[in-house]
């Protein structure tokens, strides 16, 4: 899988990676999906910062998780530094929006899922971060990070009025995988998961994502493929596809800019 374009060409406008993981971020196991994504951008025609979004821990120790990144992508040989973002009048504050229009890599943390989408919806924030990802910047997200990425999210507080009228935790996510609800940590809670909202996901026209932890699906270049130590796995009301770490995942759209 070639590494994204250099975000130095001012006339490239093409999208870079875009990485949703499992869960279980920043230990070990994940080598196989950081270390490309690193690659990606420590090559020296690569330019601009490197952030950790901690929005999804906003609540829940947000200076140890970035502590851990910093560490963690420290030690893949990539400088990280805090994209702060742990609450809307950050998202709003022109001088970190100026910041991120500068980045070259986001990665946002697990968490709790409704969050993310609480904090960065419709912020010039997010779309300082989207517009530079369609620029050739990295973006990932894991647990949290990577639920906020499809078409809905399974948050802790949900949207009154959900068109998933099913699921009562269900809101409308940013929607850059269309159609889509990403269900991490797939081996510890599919089982029970699964069953509660895949009729739900799949009467609305949608699939759900599994994501089994330090297990990412990455899209560059045009095409989707696994990474990690885990499995991908794609389901639709009937069917479900699994894959398996270097394989080329089939039936996952195309990401946009999303809403």
């Amino acid at each position: 899988m070639p590494a994204a374009q250099a975000m130095s060409d001012p006339a490239s406008r093409r999208p870079g990676p875009l990485a949703l993981v499992g869960g279980d971020e920043f230990h070990p196991g994940n080598e196989p999906h950081d270390g490309w994504l690193v690659s990606a951008v420590t090559r020296p025609d690569a330019a601009g910062p490197a952030f950790i979004v901690a929005s999804a821990a906003a609540r829940e120790g947000p200076d140890q998780a970035v502590a851990t990144a910093r560490a963690w992508f420290g030690g893949l040989g990539l400088d990280v530094e805090e994209l702060p973002l742990r609450n809307r009048d950050q998202a709003h504050d022109p001088t970190i929006v100026e910041r991120a229009r500068e980045g070259r890599f986001f990665y946002l943390t697990g968490g709790d899922p409704g969050l993310v989408i609480e904090i960065l919806e419709r912020t010039p924030a997010w779309r300082a971060i989207v517009d530079a990802w369609q620029k050739g910047a990295v973006l990932a997200g894991s647990s949290a990070g990577a639920l906020a990425f499809g078409e809905w999210t399974l948050a802790r507080r949900p949207e009154p009025g959900s068109s998933l009228s099913n699921l009562r935790n269900a809101r409308r996510a940013f929607g850059l995988v269309p159609g889509i609800v990403v269900v991490p940590h797939l081996a510890a809670v599919g089982p029970q998961a699964i069953p509660a909202i895949r009729p739900a996901v799949t009467a609305m026209g949608g699939r759900l994502l599994g994501l089994d932890e330090r297990t990412a699906a990455i899209w560059s270049d045009g095409e989707w493929r696994a990474l990690g130590e885990g499995s991908v796995v794609l389901m639709d009301a009937r069917n479900e596809r699994r894959f398996s770490s270097g394989e080329r995942i089939v039936g996952l759209p195309m990401p946009t800019r999303g809403r």
